[in-house]
């Protein structure tokens, strides 16, 4: 049996089309304007490219609808058949037959868009578009008319001879109800601004009053300035309109391999690595997006740029940039520009440059730990959080020759006050960076030491009490090591400065794994909870130290009574589980409202009864 064979074209259903544009490509119907300019400065540069001298001028009206008008290179009666009532051709992808091929060769490279369905994005505020265009290749041509709806229907007509219609074309729209907000003269001239303030052309937006208003303008790093303190004075002035802040310093960025301009600017407090910073692309002085975010290194999240770019590649929203090659090559080299000026702030401007580490020093701490050079430069100026306060590094390796770092926040702020009263130096190394950043500081200042504080080194400067007074504790402290053994932590009593602090809660990470692995083999069943024993490991506990010097400590190792005795026990305990500001276990919470509870029972019932009632760790008491 033969078989047949036949040929079909996709239908289009332009109502579904342009939804997907509206709901899912674009952003948002404010785009249709950002089409319209790009389309417009195309066609210019087009004709351009062929006549230098063309005129180049964009004008947009509002009032009844809203027109643009350009004086590009126009389209003949066969360019509209090809390119606007052929979805997704674009007159910039070919050179075949019409627009002055020669023309649109060599300006291809400058064209803004590339995609070919920039006119539909209109239909998103327009239910119909009127398109009249004039060839300036042929002033014999006639003028043309292209009328589209937004059902997918359109007629073509050819204009009588001799219609006054200047070369160039102008586009019409007559805004849908819905959407007619976006066609309004004051949001006309704000999205006019915000996409076209770089363009190269001059455009001008002119209201039914007959007023306009001048929307095109050099960016400040293409302007002449008077003096160098005057161009600071104008990209500063640039970051208060554009970015709303003024700036600690301008960073001025050219890349003329990228054809790249603009500026990055220092942001004046301090912000989150996690917040990075969105950056303001302009493609050719059309604004691409206002919220780039991949076009610097993840560290550099102190600046926010304004760039002006003829080589890195848009989607195909046009709102974001594609991840290619260049624009990788591009952000290292920004990167390498924005380190430049920072490492070159130690020799032209220390002020300023302790000025930025005090506002990100988060920031210049991811740097340097990657960065040798920048490390030699700004580790000295770093603050760090030590047992002197906030310090540099220098500053602090200048009192003491050893200096230990913690490995945890949790750990700094258990010896701190401890370590400090010894003349220990210690420097909290559990915030981002800051331990390996301590550790590279001999590479800087020879001579000094660095090593991880060890709990070990803590007790060594504990001393140890006298031993009639260890005897009299006995009983006391048998009774705290048996409850706060349930806490896998050990119990001892020192002398040891300052008399304010009761108690020291000492851990290490080895017994920090241990806890963890004894709380989960306790909340298992069966196979891995045996497994989990099977790793119990013969690592110290921690320790709870009572400084015997404290007065309270003196008073509660006289308890006898056992009830009290838990309950002085636990509390000490708990006080030095919040002065650690450690997250808190479920059976630690317990622990505290136990021992709250047992106090405030106590000093409501005093052994013995009677209306006399002494604080609790007052005195020795013995049951009835």
């Amino acid at each position: 049996m033969p078989h047949s064979e036949s040929a079909h074209t996709f239908q289009v259903d332009l109502r579904g089309l342009v939804d997907l544009l509206s709901h899912h490509l674009y952003s948002s119907p404010r785009v249709y304007l950002r089409e319209l300019l790009q389309n417009a400065v195309d066609a210019i540069t087009a004709r351009r490219a062929a006549d230098p001298s063309a005129p180049a001028t964009i004008t947009v009206r509002t009032g009844d609808g809203l027109t643009i008008t350009d004086s590009g290179i126009g389209l003949t009666e066969a360019d509209v058949h090809r390119f606007l009532a052929t979805i997704g051709r674009s007159s910039k992808r070919t050179t075949d037959g019409g627009l002055d091929g020669a023309g649109l060769d060599a300006a291809r490279g400058d064209f803004i868009g590339q995609f070919g369905i920039g006119l539909l994005a209109c239909f998103v505020v327009a239910d119909e578009i009127t398109v009249v265009s004039r060839h300036a290749g042929d002033p014999a041509a006639p003028a043309v008319e292209w009328r589209g709806h937004s059902d997918g229907r359109y007629t073509i007509r050819t204009l009588p001879v001799g219609t006054a219609v200047e070369p160039g074309t102008t586009v019409r729209l007559s805004p849908r109800a819905d959407n007619a907000e976006w066609t309004a003269p004051a949001r006309v001239v704000e999205l006019a601004r915000h996409y076209g303030s770089l363009l190269p052309y001059e455009v001008t937006v002119t209201g039914a009053d007959g007023g306009s208003v001048r929307i095109d303008a050099a960016p400040p790093w293409e302007r002449e300035h008077r003096s160098p303190l005057a161009r600071r004075e104008a990209l500063a002035a640039y970051c208060r309109e554009v970015f709303d802040f003024v700036p600690l310093d301008t960073i001025e960025l050219d890349l003329p391999a990228a054809g790249l301009r603009g500026v990055a600017y220092v942001l004046p407090t301090a912000l989150s690595p996690a917040q990075r910073a969105g950056h303001r692309v302009h493609l050719k002085g059309m604004l691409l997006t206002d919220r780039a975010t991949e076009l610097l290194p993840d560290w550099a999240f102190f600046v926010r740029c304004v760039i002006d770019t003829s080589s890195l590649r848009p989607t195909a929203s046009r709102e974001a940039l594609y991840e290619d090659g260049t624009l990788s090559a591009v952000r290292d080299a920004l990167g390498v520009r924005i380190r430049d000026w920072l490492t070159g702030l130690a020799a032209s401007d220390p002020a300023l440059l302790h000025r930025f580490v005090e506002v990100h020093h988060l920031a210049v701490k991811a740097l340097a730990r990657y960065d040798d050079e920048l490390l030699r430069i700004v580790l000295p100026w770093l603050p760090f959080e030590t047992t002197d306060g906030n310090v540099t590094l220098e500053e602090f390796a200048r009192t003491h020759a050893t200096v230990l770092v913690t490995r945890s926040v949790e750990e700094f702020r258990q010896v701190a006050p401890i370590a400090a009263a010894a003349g220990l130096g210690v420097v909290n190394g559990g915030y981002t960076y800051d331990r390996d950043l301590v550790h590279r500081l001999p590479e800087i200042r020879p001579g000094t030491a660095v090593t991880d504080l060890d709990p070990a080194t803590v007790t060594a400067h504990l001393d140890a009490v006298d031993p009639s007074a260890e005897i009299r504790a006995a009983a006391f402290l048998g009774i705290a090591r048996e409850v706060i053994a349930a806490q896998d932590c050990d119990v001892v009593l020192r002398d040891f400065q300052p008399v304010t602090s009761p108690a020291l809660l000492l851990d290490n990470r080895e017994a920090r794994h241990e806890r963890t692995r004894s709380s989960l083999a306790a909340d298992s069943d069966g196979l891995w909870a045996d497994i989990l024993g099977s790793l119990r490991s013969g690592t110290p506990r921690a320790q709870l130290v009572l400084n015997h010097l404290n007065p309270l400590v003196r008073q509660a190792v006289t308890i006898e009574e056992r009830g009290l005795a838990v309950a002085a026990a636990e509390s000490l305990y708990g006080q030095a589980l919040l002065l650690s500001r450690r997250p808190l276990k479920a059976s630690e919470s317990a622990l505290l409202n136990r021992a709250f509870i047992g106090l405030l029972t106590h000093a409501m019932h005093p052994a013995g009864g009677g209306g006399d009632s002494a604080a609790p760790g007052s005195g020795s008491r013995k049951d009835s």
